[in-house]
């Protein structure tokens, strides 16, 4: 099975994630008195950001995934309250269920679609997007790839297609579900290119003999904090939690502990919106 580390992506690692050094607890705040007051801050994660064990039933975050349970692990321990984790099917799945208020935060790109039904803190980590390409192939960059005729593969609703789909001009996008159906596209010969987060193509690669991941990107995902609209101070608060996790290392050893080498903490005061 494929460790789909960026998307999904990788294998994922527990370790014990205390409130962050030199912090108090921050039960008292009244900007998430409401999480003390229910004893448990849910994360939402989506296929392929976690793996779901056959036995046990157990969610365990992978990829951007790792980051999020970590980053909830953290606030928890903060807060005095206990984690769960929810998954869905599709980062769409994941948005209803945060405007339903079914979980309390998800970790999603900052896509102008996005921004217009939820709010985001700053970006909190960072990875390019780029091509996968078949042995073969004559693409030697990503400029060679929006023109006529070119069948590009890619994941519905994922922040790297909404990226796509703001600049290309002259390809066409061949769109499936999930990650696994869309490299099919590439390997069956009905699209010419995969398009996604470097961290995946770089798994699938290793599985398709003579494939490779183009050097340069077509773009950056900003990864922020994402909740349900009408909830400023959460927000706030959510934000400056996230700036304490830079400064503190949590993201970085989050990151590291995800085997997830294209990822990077996103430097602080970075944009809301991309």
């Amino acid at each position: 099975m494929k460790r789909h580390r960026a998307f999904a992506i990788g294998a994922a690692m527990i370790f014990s994630a205390l409130p962050l050094p030199g912090t108090p607890s921050h039960a008292a705040d009244p900007r998430v008195a409401d999480l003390v007051q229910a004893g448990k801050i849910r994360v939402a994660v989506f296929l392929p950001q976690y793996n779901k064990d056959a036995a046990t039933g157990e969610i365990r975050g992978v990829g951007t995934g790792f980051v999020a349970v970590e980053l909830a692990r953290a606030l928890a321990a903060r807060l005095g309250i206990e984690m769960q984790v929810v998954g869905y099917p599709t980062p769409l799945k994941a948005l209803e269920g945060l405007k339903a208020r079914e979980c309390d935060f998800a970790l999603m790109g900052i896509e102008p679609s996005r921004v217009a039904e939820l709010d985001f803190t700053p970006a909190v980590v960072q990875f390019d997007y780029t091509y996968l390409v078949p042995s073969g192939s004559t693409i030697a960059s990503v400029r060679d790839v929006d023109r006529p005729g070119m069948r590009i593969a890619v994941v519905r609703n994922h922040a790297s297609t909404m990226t796509l789909s703001r600049i290309v001009k002259h390809a066409e996008l061949l769109g499936a579900d999930l990650p696994d159906a869309a490299f099919d596209l590439l390997r069956s010969g009905k699209a010419q290119v995969f398009a996604a987060p470097r961290e995946p193509l770089m798994d699938y690669a290793a599985t398709l003999p003579g494939s490779r991941v183009l050097e340069d990107a077509y773009g950056v995902n900003n990864i922020g904090i994402a909740i349900a609209k009408g909830a400023p101070g959460r927000l706030a608060y959510l934000g400056e939690f996230a700036d304490e996790a830079k400064a503190s290392g949590l993201l970085r050893d989050a990151i590291e502990r995800g085997g997830l080498p294209t990822f990077r903490v996103a430097p602080r005061g970075s944009a809301r919106t991309q």
